[in-house]
Parts: C-alpha cells; sequence; structure tokens
C-alpha cells in the first residue's frame, strides 16, 4: 500500500528567545536570554510579582517575590555549573519558572524551576501578562527577549486542506504544526508552526498558536491545523492545563484532556495568535473514556472524518474514528480498544479513499509493538507503514511529494538536563521513498 522509507535526515533546532512579532506576551510563554563572562540576573516583572534567575558564576537559583512575601528556590543536585555558563536563561512557560545555563558548543541544561501556581501567581490570566516586562542586570551581552522556542518537537502534522492533501505555501514549503516542547512536562509546552522544505529538509520556524478558554491563555498542543474555504480550523488537545490524577490522594481534583476547536480569517500560519477555543464533542459511546487527543480532521463527500485518541485510564489509550455530517453531529464510527498504548491517528488520502495510520508503542502486546499499523475506515488493520520505528512513539506523518511521499516523525531523545524530567523529547526524524518504491493510485 505504501512504499518503504529511508531515513534522510535528523533535526533539532533548540532555540530558547524567539524573537517576537508582539510588543507584549500574548501568552505565558516568555524567554530572556544572555551571553555572560560573570555573574548576572534576569527578571520578570508583572505588577506587584518579581521573578528572578540569577547566576554568581557557579551557581543558579530562582527567587520570586510577590506581595511582601519572598521565596528562593534551588536545586540541590543542578544548581552548580561546573565548567561555566557561556550563556544564561529565564523562561516562563506555562506556570514553569526554569532558568537554565548552556556551556560554550553544548546543550542547554535547566538548574533551577518553580512552578508558579503554587505560589499564588497565574501567569496565564491575560492582565498579567499585560503587565509583563523583562530585564537583566550585571555581566550581560547579546540580550534576546521574546517568546520561548523549543527543547524538542513532537506531534507533528501536515496542515492540510479539508480534503486531507497538504497545504504548501507559495514557495513549495509544506507547512507543519509540532508541540513545541518545554522545560518539564506537558503544560510547559505550546503549539508551533513551521515550514518544511521537502528538498533541502530544512526547517523554519513561523510562528506559535495559544489558545484562550475557561478565562486564561494555555500552550494547548497536538494540533491539527487547517484550511476551509477561507477559514482556518484548528482542532487542539488541552495538554496544557493537564493534571494527572494523584494516585495516593484519589479525592484531589484533576483536569482530564480533552479536545477544543477554534476558527480564524487571518492568516495564523505566521506570528503569535491567541485563538478562542471551544470544546469540540468527540463521541465515546460505549467506551470506557476518561480524556480524549490528537485530532485529525477531513471532509469527503460531505462527510466529516475525525480520528483521535480515547484513554481508558492515564496512561491507556487507543485509536478511534468518528464520522457526521457536521462537526457538532459526530457519532462513533470504529475504536480499537485491543490496543493500550496507540495515538498519534492521522487520516491519509490515498487512491480516492481515506486510510487511517497510527503509532503502536512499545506498550502494546508484543504483536503490535513498535510499528505503523494502517487501518480502513472501520479501523479494520489493512497494511503497516515500512518506516523507522524511533524511540517514543512517533507519528506516521505522510505528505505526497511528487512521485515520493516523506514521513515526518519525531523521537524520544530528551534536551535540558535531568531536572525537568519527562517532556523535553522530539528529535525530527524525516525519512523518505524512493520513486522506484512509489506506490500507484496516490491521491496528492
Amino acid at each position: 500500500m505504501f512504499p518503504e522509507f529511508e531515513i534522510v535526515r535528523r533535526q533539532r533546532p533548540v532555540t530558547i528567545a524567539v524573537d517576537s512579532t508582539s510588543s507584549s506576551r500574548p501568552a505565558a510563554n516568555a524567554a530572556i536570554e544572555v551571553a555572560c563572562d560573570g555573574p548576572v540576573s534576569l527578571t520578570f516583572t508583572s505588577g506587584g510579582d518579581e521573578l528572578t534567575g540569577r547566576y554568581d558564576g557557579r551557581r543558579v537559583w530562582l527567587e520570586a517575590t510577590t506581595g511582601s512575601r519572598r521565596t528562593t528556590h534551588a536545586s540541590r543536585r543542578h544548581a552548580r555549573v561546573r565548567r561555566g555558563a557561556g550563556r544564561f536563561a529565564l523562561t516562563l512557560t506555562g506556570t514553569m519558572l526554569t532558568a537554565l545555563t548552556q556551556e560554550t558548543d553544548a546543550a542547554w541544561v535547566a538548574r533551577a524551576r518553580v512552578d508558579l501556581s503554587e505560589l499564588g501567581i497565574e501567569p496565564r490570566d491575560e492582565a498579567w501578562l499585560a503587565d509583563l516586562t523583562a530585564e537583566h542586570e550585571g555581566a550581560a551581552a547579546d540580550v534576546r527577549t521574546g517568546a520561548f522556542g523549543q527543547l524538542g518537537l513532537r506531534d507533528i502534522r501536515a496542515v492540510t486542506y479539508a480534503d486531507g492533501s497538504p497545504f504548501r505555501d507559495d514557495d513549495g514549503t509544506v507547512l507543519l504544526t509540532a508541540t513545541s516542547a518545554g522545560p518539564g512536562f506537558f503544560p510547559t509546552a505550546h503549539t508551533s508552526v513551521w515550514a518544511l522544505d521537502p528538498t533541502t529538509y530544512e526547517l523554519v520556524h513561523r510562528g506559535a498558536l495559544y489558545f484562550r478558554r475557561e478565562g486564561l491563555v494555555y500552550g494547548d498542543h497536538a494540533t491539527h491545523l487547517m484550511r476551509d474555504g477561507d477559514e482556518w480550523v484548528v482542532t487542539t488537545s488541552t495538554w496544557a492545563g493537564f493534571k494527572a490524577p494523584d494516585e495516593k490522594d484519589p479525592g484531589k481534583p484533576w483536569s482530564p484532556v480533552g479536545v477544543t476547536i477554534a476558527r480564524s480569517r487571518e492568516d495564523v500560519t505566521r506570528g503569535e495568535h491567541v485563538l478562542d477555543a471551544t470544546p469540540l464533542s468527540l463521541p465515546t459511546d460505549g467506551l470506557r473514556s476518561v480524556g480524549v487527543w490528537d485530532p485529525h480532521l477531513v471532509r469527503r463527500d460531505d462527510e466529516w472524518l475525525v480520528g483521535y485518541v480515547s484513554a481508558e485510564k492515564y496512561f491507556a489509550f487507543h485509536p478511534v474514528l468518528a464520522s457526521g455530517p457536521s462537526l457538532d453531529a459526530l457519532s462513533l464510527r470504529a475504536a480499537r480498544s485491543d490496543r493500550t498504548a496507540t495515538e498519534g491517528t492521522t487520516l491519509v488520502p490515498l487512491g480516492g479513499t481515506v486510510v487511517v495510520g497510527a503509532s503502536d508503542g512499545r506498550d502494546n502486546s508484543r504483536r503490535v509493538r513498535a510499528r505503523y499499523p494502517i487501518f480502513d475506515l472501520d479501523l479494520n488493520e489493512v497494511a503497516e507503514l515500512r518506516s523507522a520505528y524511533v524511540s517514543n512513539l512517533p507519528w506516521p506523518t505522510l505528505i505526497p511529494v511528487g512521485e515520493e511521499w516523506l514521513h515526518v516523525a519525531f523521537d524520544g531523545t530528551p534536551h535540558g538536563g535531568l531536572l525537568p524530567g519527562y517532556g523535553t523529547h522530539g528529535e525530527v526524524v524525516l525519512s523518505r521513498s524512493t520513486p522506484s518504491r512509489s506506490t500507484r493510485g496516490r491521491s496528492d
């Protein structure tokens, strides 16, 4: 059904501070980065809140002042910089404040961090963001301020038209959305937009999408961006507000993951945008479901198809497909509840029909582990994508390019040191078919 693929490029565009197109921060996604040859301090200020990262030439720590309360936050294991820092950065990603250092020609390493929500600060509030400023003191040079970029890229999807075909820019580049990994778990990430040259494989950052819901602005991600007529339709997963259930305290409140939808007539493929998001109801009738994520949409013959993931618990999940005459009248079409670690549900136009790709993670049973299954629209498995299955849960993002295909995946390689824990992963892995292996009946 599909050709065999070979890896042609691996890349990881790590960026701390990205120039912003906005004079103020539209979301809790900010960074200040400097070159340093001695002690330096970096500060975010909003109203009566002052958030400072300090580096004295040997150690890194954070200070947070809110009202009359001042706290200091240092890591016993990770604060010391043993060979000196060439660059120092302070980032705000969701509610997480993080200080990082970079030795010459080396990776960025998180040295201190604190969750501001534990200090009574809500940085996702637009009034708080409107007053946010950044400044520096000490031995600082080459100062960069703006949005936080990424430590890695994952959950990569092609930007598409409603029929599922890839949206290409005027210069022939393919547009992608990705989860830009922050220095920590999922609430520190956000959705970014990229241009991929299908010949040179160069990735260029285009912008970022944030989502206004429940009175706050979130960096939700695992997103599908679709062009439908003269508007953009954006569906995303509410990972930025996710709080896992506390096994030690089952009565403690937690926030499940759902899917939202937003629409815009602006060019959301460039610059930073805050979109008003509302819940998209995805059916789970007959399923034991505590959450849904990874939306992907196609409209075919006046019918909407929506692929997504449903979780029986955190974290045991499987692919689902819904259909209906409109996005507010969907019904469950099929589910593969025999899987327990399968996600990245992706709808691919092929030969006049649509097939469904997914990613079988290594936590599945042995027979369906570390592979890319291809399903029909009833989620019967009909083929397997023959492409390198790298670490973590790479997605089957397939892009037709002439007589060939590109497979855009990602792996589980972390970046940022040990302090952030899980969630910093995402090296981009590009694979390509060859003309001699191309499949017939492919739809462009």
